[in-house]
């Protein structure tokens, strides 16, 4: 199916408008089993793209994860901090491997040397246009740590730097629970032999 010719937007209108946006749609969209369907309204979370990094040292075999509050996982997680991926929206004129080594030096102090593409995601298209580019990237862990983060944007993040198995041993049990990162270490589990001996 093509989005131009097979999904018709009768009507959108902006239901909020902050940092992100709350878009509300009627439209209707073609039928497997031919024709267009009735009209359906859907409400629409605008967000800019995101990108996470999984910063990898291939030569000692360790991730840097980082630490931080989240407002989503308040109401429904034993604790808010969560162990994630490096990671940023891109909101001004870059490319994603920019906004990736920009969030590195901010949130782990890292600079990252190759980038390697995952993959590209949508985490919640049911009601949200946000897509997640994905990398893993290669680092040097030695000396990683220490508290990062931008003051002016409320940011106070933790760097942790675990050996792979350890961060697969945290998805396993459920202490990673964020979909970039399970993806990111889950690729990286997958595929660390030919990461390793290019990156080496």
């Amino acid at each position: 199916m093509n989005r131009d010719e097979d999904v018709k937007i009768l009507e959108r209108e902006t239901c909020f408008q902050g940092f992100y946006r709350l878009d509300r749609l009627q439209l209707s969209h073609r039928l497997f089993a031919g024709g267009m369907g009735r009209p359906i309204s859907r409400e629409l979370f605008v967000r800019h793209d995101a990108v996470c990094v999984l910063p990898y040292d291939p030569q000692r075999d360790r991730v840097v994860l980082i630490e931080q509050f989240r407002v989503g996982a308040m109401d429904k997680s034993p604790s808010p901090w969560l162990i994630e991926v490096v990671a940023g929206l891109i909101d001004k004129d870059e490319q994603p491997d920019e906004v990736a080594r920009r969030e590195a030096v901010e949130e782990a102090g890292l600079t990252l040397g190759e980038l390697w593409p995952i993959t590209q995601y949508y985490p919640s298209p049911g009601g949200s246009d946000e897509r997640v580019h994905l990398y893993v990237g290669r680092c040097d862990s030695l000396g990683a740590g220490g508290i990062h983060g931008l003051e002016e944007e409320g940011e106070d993040i933790r760097v942790l730097v675990w050996s792979l198995e350890e961060a697969l041993a945290a998805v396993r049990d459920g202490r990673i629970n964020n979909a970039a990162s399970i993806i990111a270490l889950q690729w990286l589990a997958l595929n660390r032999d030919e990461v390793r001996r290019r990156w080496s």
